[in-house]
């Protein structure tokens, strides 16, 4: 009777084994509502946009290779004006030149406050990183609107809304991002690298060349990934400094248009179930599918970089 009553208490779950148990289903919940609020945002938006393909009978070509966009109306061949090319074309190129234009700048930061001088960096680089990450988008875009727009207007000519204002609206606004990651990357790298490489007769300059950029490249390129999607998803900034105008960019100055810039100024003036609607909602499944891109990239570039360590 005694062993029955021992074995019992011994088999009985303890109250920290309980308490684990449900931990863990909390958190498969968690986890299950994640995926299926995931999956839901991709099936709606799926759903929606290739309603222009499939009930509008629209096809990719003149989806995603026209130059006209005006939905409602026709082209001169009769078809409807959906072409979306000028707000990827535009898209594509605020967000690389942003890129280009940051990468620069935060790898510079990001060195100083790791390699060169790292207490002053801290103090007082990481507030005014902070400082930029926390400012909302419109007041980026009120300072280009009053700023950035008069200065290309009067340095480049032309009315001063297009793509290079835009660029340097995204630049300051991705360039918290960049650093930030970046600074991670640099901190990631062990110290014996930097102490091999000074040991072998290298310079501080040559080592942080040579050896720590190197082996944080993964991570560099990661967080420069991430703010190019950062920047191609802006969409309030971004609208009220280059132009919206659906047109083909003929050059930097010149007004152009966005996927978001578009999506924000049309959604709310189309009515549910129309061509217009239906055209905008393909452009959300565009903007989509580039996060889901990004969202690769950043995968792979991580898993090339731990292959290579």
């Amino acid at each position: 009777m005694e062993n029955k009553k021992l074995a019992s208490q011994l088999m009985k779950k303890s109250k920290t084994a309980r308490y684990e148990r449900f931990g863990k289903m909390i958190s498969l919940l968690a986890l299950l509502l994640i995926m299926v609020i995931v999956a839901g945002i991709i099936v709606f938006v799926a759903s929606k946009g290739l309603s222009t393909f499939i009930s509008d009978h629209i096809s990719l070509k003149d989806f995603f290779g026209g130059t006209l966009w005006n939905p409602g109306t026709e082209t001169p061949a009769g078809k409807p004006a959906v072409g979306a090319l000028p707000m990827i074309v535009g898209s594509f190129l605020v967000t690389l030149l942003a890129a280009l234009v940051a990468t620069p700048f935060a790898i510079g930061t990001a060195v100083y406050m790791t390699e060169i001088s790292p207490k002053k960096g801290a103090r007082f680089l990481q507030p005014v990183i902070e400082l930029l990450v926390g400012i909302p988008s419109v007041v980026y875009g009120f300072i280009g609107l009053s700023v950035v727009v008069p200065f290309v207007r009067n340095v480049f000519g032309g009315s001063g809304f297009g793509i290079l204002s835009g660029t340097f609206v995204l630049f300051v606004m991705i360039l918290p991002t960049i650093v930030s990651m970046t600074v991670d990357s640099l901190k990631s790298v062990p110290k014996y690298y930097r102490q091999a490489s000074l040991a072998l007769g290298a310079t501080a300059w040559q080592t942080i060349w040579k050896v720590v950029l190197r082996a944080a490249t993964p991570g560099i390129l990661t967080a420069i990934v991430f703010g190019m999607a950062r920047a191609f998803g802006e969409a309030l900034a971004v609208q009220m400094v280059i132009g919206n105008a659906a047109l083909m960019p003929q050059n930097l100055v010149s007004p152009a248009s966005t996927l978001t810039s578009v999506l924000t100024s049309g959604m709310g003036n189309t009515v549910m179930g129309s061509l217009q609607n239906d055209a905008l909602w393909s452009l959300a499944l565009v903007l989509l599918f580039m996060s889901l891109f990004f969202n690769l990239l950043v995968h792979f570039i991580g898993r090339k970089g731990a292959f290579k360590k």
